[in-house]
């Protein structure tokens, strides 16, 4: 099933701050300037490029690539010949670069590790999506970001057809066991009490709670969460979970899913499955940067 990609420019709008982080970015790579082509390629030497991928992958990033070029010369030349969200094949451009040679060279390495970072991310969470396709389940992310890229690799997880899970501790309530621990002590106080003690003081904010059993599911659904999460539950555990619900609020399966189990995960009836895996293991996809 075709994939709508998120909306790049919509993402910086939204996150200005990554335009800074592409600048800090260089400046790490580039130090006091590239040596290499201060020495060996002329200030005035023009080159184009073309960045390729090397396997089959699921592309994010491609305008991030055009914001590291633009941030050294914003009269280069750059042009993206795959979107964000499209399945390129080995050998298949990316994008086509054109300006001075020791820009290209300079931004080479930091707009592939975005890209390939990005890209891997999508990948992979394609392969999951694929996965679960016969069934109306929702595959989501988790916090597990990199420090300071987490609105890239949502966006990423995006890019691959999965959701975004809450953006942080910010825009959703999530009790969980060491939440319960440090409320009123260990063994003190329900989860439905948790419920409605967070409700009395964020009452605009969706409230999900963490259960290991049955007994805390029926417990918690007296006030009504929007989310439970079930935690670490097989398949039988959690289809029983799913019926005892009734769709009294929405489900979200977590906890130990790989690409070989998440298709019995997904035919419990759970509405969602989320995976800390999508950013925190996904291996960068295969890009190159070559010269014509």
């Amino acid at each position: 099933m075709p994939v709508k990609a998120p909306s790049f420019q919509a993402l910086l709008e939204t996150h200005p701050e990554i335009r800074a982080l592409v600048r800090q970015a260089l400046r790490e790579d580039m130090g006091s300037g590239d040596v290499t082509s201060q020495a060996l390629v002329p200030e005035s030497r023009g080159a184009s490029a073309e960045i390729v991928s090397r396997h089959d992958a699921v592309v994010a990033g491609v305008g991030l690539g055009e914001l590291v070029f633009r941030e050294l010369d914003p009269a280069v030349q750059y042009r993206g010949c795959a979107a964000d969200g499209d399945t390129v094949r080995p050998g298949q451009r990316v994008a086509f670069i054109e300006g001075r040679a020791r820009d290209l060279l300079a931004g080479e390495r930091t707009a592939l590790n975005f890209m390939q970072r990005l890209s891997g991310i999508a990948t992979l969470t394609r392969r999951f999506v694929d996965k679960v396709g016969a069934w109306p389940v929702m595959i989501l992310d988790t916090r597990k970001t990199t420090p300071m890229f987490r609105a890239l690799e949502k966006y990423a997880v995006r890019c691959g057809g999965g959701e975004n899970h809450r953006r942080g501790l910010y825009d959703r309530a999530l009790i969980k066991d060491n939440h319960r621990r440090l409320w009123k002590g260990e063994g003190a106080g329900s989860l439905a009490d948790a419920v409605t003690e967070v409700r009395s003081r964020f009452p605009d904010i969706a409230v999900e709670v963490e259960v290991e059993s049955e007994e805390e599911l029926l417990d918690v659904l007296r006030q009504k969460p929007e989310w439970v999460l079930l935690d670490n539950m097989p398949p039988d555990r959690l289809r029983n979970c799913v019926r005892l619900c009734g769709k009294r609020c929405r489900l979200e399966a977590s906890g130990g899913i790989t690409l070989d189990t998440v298709e019995a995960v997904a035919a419990t009836g759970v509405d969602a499955i989320s995976l800390g895996c999508l950013t925190h293991s996904a291996p960068a996809a295969d890009l190159s940067l070559e010269l014509l």
